[in-house]
């Protein structure tokens, strides 16, 4: 399985908007896909400049951006890349 690199902004737009409950992600996935993703958080990711990108929180997971993002919709995008289902 392929690394996948997970960024979340916990800038105050995206913290605000639901990025501090994103910070938790790690506990809602499973261990054995846990070993292959790499979660890191990012001051700003400049996203919120943008109203066409769509609206905060912002999660970047490899080259994929997640506008409105919540734990259920990375887990879906992370079931995807995975052929999982969690």
């Amino acid at each position: 399985m392929e690394k996948i690199n997970i960024k979340i902004c916990t800038g105050t737009a995206c913290y605000v908007m639901g990025g501090a409950n994103i910070l938790m992600l790690e506990d809602f996935i499973p261990q054995d896909v846990k070993d292959f993703v790499h979660i890191e958080g990012s001051t700003c990711l400049e996203y919120c400049k943008n109203a066409e990108l769509g609206k905060p929180p912002f999660v970047k997971i490899n080259d994929k951006l997640i506008s409105e993002a919540s734990v259920p919709k990375i887990l879906d995008y992370i079931n995807h890349l995975t052929g999982k289902d969690f």
